[in-house]
């Protein structure tokens, strides 16, 4: 699991991320409101943990901002605000949990595990589309206009990710974190191999969608009408 850490308190930042990591969880840490918008749109998160009270965008402005854009990473706000009225605003402002400070990293793993546990809406999803294409995760088929195809595992979970990810720019780095994980022993040119296999998978159910190169960047999804 990948977690994101957005806490101004450094301190309490590192001592945090420092016990997570040696739980085995990835984390990344971040300790301005701003600045947390970039690592949003990498859209790489399975996790994020986040304060109230942050320099320059608060949380719950940056909870909002996140629902918003229809990202349904769960949430933990970690806050010293602790009042009923404060929990209220931050559940409904969209967190999955509120966690008043100081805590317990036994009782923050534990809720961890308990998110963890819950199904993700977007993997109860059986059928993607997107234009005249549609794909189901289920059976891995790719369907357009004029026929159908099975995808391979690897080639379902790309498509699988750019369809969730339909206006995105999706970068190189992205893409190879959550289809083969951080610290997966790949080299970079696979990645632009199951491109090409999937742009043909593409062409051959006669979609007007394709994946569109950003050299340098990465890759998007594109619709030719």
């Amino acid at each position: 699991m990948r977690i994101l850490l957005i806490e101004d308190d450094e301190q309490l930042c590192f001592s945090t991320a420092y016990q997570l990591k040696n739980h085995g969880f990835l984390v990344d840490t971040c300790m301005d409101g701003e600045d947390a918008l970039s690592y949003f749109k990498q859209n790489i998160y399975d996790l994020i943990l986040l304060d109230r009270m942050l320099p320059h965008i608060d949380g719950i402005t940056l909870l909002k901002r996140l629902r918003e854009k229809n990202n349904t990473t769960p949430v933990i706000i970690l806050t010293a605000l602790g009042e009923l009225d404060d929990k209220i605003i931050g559940l409904d402002a969209g967190a999955d949990d509120y966690m008043v400070k100081p805590f317990a990293i036994e009782e923050l793993l534990a809720r961890i595990r308990s998110i963890n546990r819950r199904p993700r809406q977007w993997k109860e999803t059986d059928v993607l589309t997107y234009h005249n294409l549609t794909y189901s995760p289920t059976t891995n088929v790719l369907k357009g206009p004029l026929g159908t195809c099975t995808l391979s595992n690897k080639e379902g979970a790309l498509m699988e990710f750019f369809l969730h990810n339909s206006t995105q720019i999706l970068p190189r780095e992205t893409l190879l974190t959550k289809v083969w994980g951080p610290y997966a022993d790949i080299e970079d040119g696979n990645l632009d191999n199951y491109i090409h296999f999937i742009r043909r998978r593409l062409k051959s159910v006669s979609t007007t969608i394709t994946i569109k190169t950003l050299r340098g960047i990465g890759y998007q999804l594109e619709a030719l009408e």
